[in-house]
């Protein structure tokens, strides 16, 4: 099957071998999305509710590169460092998410920096373009 890598304008390069997302057969993979900067340090240091809004900001350019919207979005799958933080997430998120909401979880772990309180992957069905 083919597939096209989806790299919004002005992406840094990952930290790891990985691409911003995948579109194969009208489905877009995003992949999990921490609260960098363009030179991959994490921003909103100690501010989840700030931090969730960068993530999700992110993946929204993901997802409109590859020609879908948020309301696209079937399915997230959510990191956090700590359920302290688990309120504040959950109020950024429910702004992306008003009505309609896909299916997530949300787990507590560690993430790849220190600083980072928040990590989001997404799935959204934007159809065959």
């Amino acid at each position: 099957m083919p597939k096209t890598i989806v790299v919004p304008e002005g992406t840094s390069k990952p930290l790891a071998p990985y691409s911003p997302g995948t579109l194969a057969d009208g489905i877009l993979y995003v992949s999990g999305t921490l609260p960098f900067d363009k030179n991959n340090d994490v921003v909103h240091v100690g501010d989840a509710a700030a931090q969730t809004r960068h993530v999700l900001e992110t993946i929204k350019s993901v997802i409109e590169t590859a020609g879908g919207t948020m309301q696209d979005v079937t399915m997230n799958h959510i990191f956090v460092t700590d359920w302290a933080n688990y309120q504040a997430v959950n109020k950024v998120y429910a702004e992306y998410f008003p009505s309609n909401e896909p299916a997530r979880y949300c787990v507590q772990c560690g993430l790849v920096k220190p600083d980072a309180l928040v990590e989001i992957a997404t799935v959204a069905h934007i159809g065959k373009k």
